[in-house]
């Protein structure tokens, strides 16, 4: 694996890490710090684009990083339109750049799953 663009050191600020972990983007096996944000890990990956915008399929990646746009969603272990920049990274999670709007899959009686 290539080695994760990250600060290792800072005058004022400590930096904190939860262990490495293994996830995949796009069927790819990538390694992050437990409990950071998702889009975090995968900026520290190399990966810029999360998602596609519905109409234009505009590339799209981090913007507010505060959950505050819609620019991270991307879709996790099958769920569309999760924020990633506030969603934190676990082991075995199975990421996707989400194309479009996303679909969400609903049960009989109409409500998420």
């Amino acid at each position: 694996m290539a080695s994760l663009e990250l600060i290792r050191e800072h005058p004022v600020l400590e930096f904190r890490h939860g262990r490495l972990v293994k996830f995949t983007f796009e069927g790819r096996e990538l390694e992050g710090f437990e409990g950071e944000p998702i889009a975090m890990a995968l900026h520290a990956n190399g990966i810029r684009v999360y998602r596609e915008t519905p109409e234009m399929k505009r590339p799209r990646g981090f913007f507010c990083a505060i959950g505050k746009c819609s620019s991270c969603f991307m879709v996790v272990d099958g769920v569309p339109n999760v924020r990633t920049c506030i969603t934190p990274l676990k082991e075995g999670m199975r990421i996707e750049v989400q194309r479009g709007k996303g679909k969400i899959k609903l049960n009989h009686e109409g409500d998420p799953k």
